[in-house]
């Protein structure tokens, strides 16, 4: 590997991390802040809403195709819009540290949302820098190093958080993580380059939102390109839902935060790590049709572990282990999912397409993952505390099962096409 391209995966890396940084915060942690607080299950269902911006976010995606922030202009088109939404998450974040959730839920629920909006830009932005940043072949490593990059941040954003929530306050522990914010935009910023894209077409917003999804149908056809958006809607369902019930599932099972971080987050860094580096693997060798069943198998194979989790008695050592095989799971349908929709994205609108893609992505499983915390409440009520749990997640691994068929039904598509532009 030659230096220029280790510097190219080195500040992918660093973007990953500044992608996935304001999520896990917002979606992931924040539910054990509320839960913790005593916020109902439902409320904290409802709230992670605000997660809805990365399914809305081709909305804005013109935006930032179109032209460059005026502020940071002179660091290029793509990174200047990253810097600045960088800047505005950091804000939202300190902001958010001086906010009881108890006292005023409402005004705590508008700066997350600031947080989620800005991270959705800053998404579009980076995902298509990554795009314009390689050739088709070489993004597996692209999205390897921005996979590892966004994992750390899960490490930081949820166990260290947790930690140090636990041992400080949540106010210290998001001003924490606005500080390590700061200090990664300055690094990835400097060892990073930007290239301009003279593929790029610069549209009117009407013209930004037709001829990107004009030019996607016209490439694969009506009835191909809705199965694919079909396919990408709820390939990844299984962990979006369940998404916004994990850490308050912990803390309900009897886990202190510092369990939850110190072990669970932990072992799943490690097992997601590994799982993203597999994906990539799994890529080259048996291509992206095979990936992306076994990526599908295993998520849902493996989140039904959970269900036996909850019906157990409080072991460390088995929720880890839960924890470590799903990961695992999570970090290779991760990589294969973003080589995925990466090979269906047009040179000329990667910004757009690349946002619409995640969005469809997201869009149906954010939504299911908004009434999440109301599911757990109604199994509860039919089958008790724990064996409500249970239920939900049996529920939630059977949602990976429509996008497994319509994949089977597409072999010959997959194989003799290679999702080529």
């Amino acid at each position: 590997m030659t230096n220029q391209n280790f510097s190219k995966i080195s500040s992918f890396t660093g973007y990953g991390f500044a992608s996935g940084l304001p999520y896990v915060l917002i979606f992931i942690t924040l539910t054990a802040w509320l839960r913790d607080a005593g916020v109902d299950l439902s409320l904290i269902g409802f709230i992670s809403w605000i997660m809805l911006t990365y399914s809305l976010k081709f909305l804005w995606a013109p935006f930032v195709d179109r032209t460059p922030t005026k502020i940071f202009k002179r660091f290029g088109h793509r990174r200047s819009w990253i810097i600045t939404m960088q800047v505005l998450i950091i804000i939202s974040l300190i902001a958010l540290s001086f906010i009881d959730p108890l006292i005023d839920l409402v005004i705590f629920a508008i700066f997350a949302f600031a947080v989620a909006l800005a991270g959705s830009i800053q998404d579009i932005a980076i995902d298509a820098y990554r795009i314009e940043s390689a050739k088709l072949e070489d993004q597996g490593n692209l999205a390897a190093g921005y996979q590892f990059g966004y994992r750390i941040a899960i490490l930081v954003g949820s166990s260290f958080a947790l930690i140090f929530a636990d041992n400080f306050s949540w106010s210290s522990a998001y001003q924490l993580m606005a500080f390590i914010m700061a200090v990664n935009l300055v690094v990835s910023i400097y060892i990073s380059e930007e290239t301009p894209n003279p593929d790029l077409i610069k549209l009117n917003y009407r013209e930004s939102l037709i001829y990107p999804i004009k030019d996607f149908f016209m490439r694969f056809g009506i009835k191909m390109a809705s199965i694919l958006l079909l396919i990408v809607s709820t390939y990844r369902l299984t962990d979006i839902v369940m998404g916004p019930m994990a850490n308050p599932f912990y803390i309900d099972m009897g886990y202190t935060l510092s369990e939850i971080g110190y072990v669970v987050k932990v072992v799943a860094l490690i097992a997601t790590i590994v799982g993203v580096f597999l994906g990539g693997i799994l890529i080259k060798k048996i291509g992206l049709y095979k990936s992306l069943l076994i990526g599908a198998f295993l998520v849902m194979f493996t989140n039904l572990f959970f269900s036996y989790s909850a019906v157990s008695e409080k072991n460390v050592s088995l929720l880890a282990s839960i924890v470590a095989f799903d990961s695992l799971a999570a970090g290779i349908v991760g990589t294969v999912n973003i080589t995925f929709l990466t090979s269906l994205v047009s040179p000329k609108y990667t910004g757009f397409q690349y946002a619409l893609l995640t969005s469809f992505m997201a869009f149906l499983g954010k939504i299911f993952g908004g009434f999440s915390g109301v599911f757990v409440e109604n199994f509860q009520n039919l089958y008790g505390f724990s064996y409500g749990w249970m239920s939900f997640y049996i529920f939630t691994s059977c949602l990976a099962i429509p996008a497994m068929i319509l994949i089977y039904l597409n072999k010959g598509f997959f194989n003799e096409q290679n999702i080529k532009n």
